[in-house]
């Protein structure tokens, strides 16, 4: 059995709704709107090739006065559900999407996205609307990891190719028009899950993982040695593609930035788990299900800092910390920003031994709070939500699902962000174990 497919992974065969969920505690009141979550969930029978392969579920939770008033989980239901071919005789099928990787808001419009297909609209019961392609002027496919600039309301993304073009960037207003589109000169095959935005420059990562068409789990992309890592900096903006600017880095892959900014002295800040080369292998074998894997889908993943000097044309990095750590997460008001508070989800070293847990960053003191979940418990990527009239940055609530093999349940627990080794503001039990996933949005009200 592939591993992706058993224990905490193992795929719901229905969808279910249930409401007026049981609350421990209080729920703060500020706490009005919905929690999403996205995962892969390939439906009874299948058996794909790769994790990342599976169809999407979306899975909500809906709060509001102190309630919770529902819970329920919906697959996204692209032509790939159903089985349609990502390639027809006419070319790629941009529809033809998984649709599992994350899922955000943006102005107006819930969005379920995987890097290599446009993204699905959602209704706020997480029913399918259909394929959305920004009123026809997106024409290739779009990032699972977007960012909004908290000031702007812009969201900007990308679109990434293992061919020519392969890097396209895009920004969206506030209003959710396509406003901006530009090809990247110098970009490579590289795999580029993820990049940052800061207030002046977007960041993109090339690591040593890039495209290979003799890979056979249908993500087609492998370690290589040869394969340069590098940053590239580019001013936000018209024009600004053209005066991107490379620079070579250490070898290794990053799936995820926790953030980036301008210091005072100019210096682009970077930061985000990487991977090197045997730690790649061990993740990527579990990720298909190769007899050599490691013990948990992430290991040897280091919370790593870049400092790009665009003065002196030079790069420094460093490890941060010697936790095995993934999916970080900071309050997004801070998004581009300096930020002093960082979150993450820590994971089992490679052999399997120990539990996962949230962690808290002070990257002022250099403080760390890690709060281990119990034995065959597995935490979702903390989500900040601000407190209401909160003044300091990590003035707010982590919200975070927690499912529990023994139990084959899973609750949302309420954290307070302040101090994660605190008891749960709330929790709230859900009515069914919730598969682990990989990404999620908390909704408010307002949005």
């Amino acid at each position: 059995m592939k591993p992706y497919l058993t224990g905490h992974y193992t795929p719901h065969v229905d969808e279910i709704t249930a409401h007026e969920l049981t609350v421990e505690g209080l729920l703060p009141p500020e706490l009005s709107g919905r929690l999403i979550r996205n995962g892969h969930n390939p439906k009874p029978g299948v058996t794909p090739t790769h994790w990342f392969k599976g169809s999407g579920m979306v899975h909500g939770i809906r709060l509001r006065d102190g309630r919770a008033e529902w819970y329920r989980n919906r697959w996204v239901r692209t032509p790939a559900l159903d089985g349609a071919p990502y390639m027809t005789e006419t070319g790629p099928d941009l529809t033809a999407s998984t649709a599992g990787t994350h899922v955000i808001e943006h102005a107006g419009r819930l969005l379920a996205l995987c890097e290599s297909n446009l993204p699905f609209e959602l209704t706020p019961e997480l029913e399918t609307v259909g394929a959305y392609d920004f009123d026809g002027k997106l024409t290739n496919v779009m990032t699972a990891h977007p960012k909004h600039d908290p000031v702007t309301g812009e969201l900007h993304f990308f679109s990434s190719s293992p061919f020519p073009p392969y890097l396209t960037y895009h920004v969206s207003s506030e209003k959710g028009d396509l406003i901006h589109s530009a090809e990247v000169p110098g970009a490579t095959a590289s795999l580029k899950h993820d990049f940052a935005v800061t207030e002046r420059y977007v960041v993109f990562v090339e690591g040593t993982v890039t495209f290979d068409h003799t890979e056979t789990s249908g993500i087609p992309y492998a370690w290589k040695d040869e394969h340069p890592a590098r940053i590239g900096v580019m001013p936000r903006g018209q024009g600004g593609a053209a005066a991107i600017r490379w620079f070579d880095i250490e070898p290794g892959s990053m799936l995820h930035a926790a953030n980036a900014y301008e210091d005072e002295l100019g210096r682009i800040v970077l930061e985000g788990p990487t991977v090197d080369r045997e730690g790649f292998r061990t993740s990527w074998n579990w990720w298909v299900g190769a007899p050599e894997r490691g013990a948990v889908p992430n290991s040897r993943s280091f919370n790593r800092q870049w400092i790009v000097d665009l003065g002196s044309g030079t790069v420094s990095e460093r490890v941060v910390d010697d936790l095995v750590v993934e999916f970080p997460t900071i309050n997004e008001d801070r998004a581009g920003r300096s930020h002093r508070y960082q979150y993450a989800i820590s994971f089992p070293d490679d052999r399997g031994i120990g539990n996962f847990g949230i962690v808290k960053y002070d990257r002022t003191t250099g403080e760390r709070q890690v709060r281990h979940v119990g034995d065959g418990q597995l935490p979702s990527e903390a989500v900040f939500v601000p407190a209401e009239g909160g003044t300091g940055e990590d003035d707010g609530y982590l919200l975070t699902v927690v499912s529990d093999l023994h139990a084959d349940a899973s609750s949302l627990l309420v954290l307070d962000a302040t101090d994660v080794l605190a008891g749960p503001v709330a929790t709230v039990h859900l009515p069914r174990r919730v598969v682990a996933g990989i990404h999620g949005s908390w909704v408010p009200d307002h949005s």
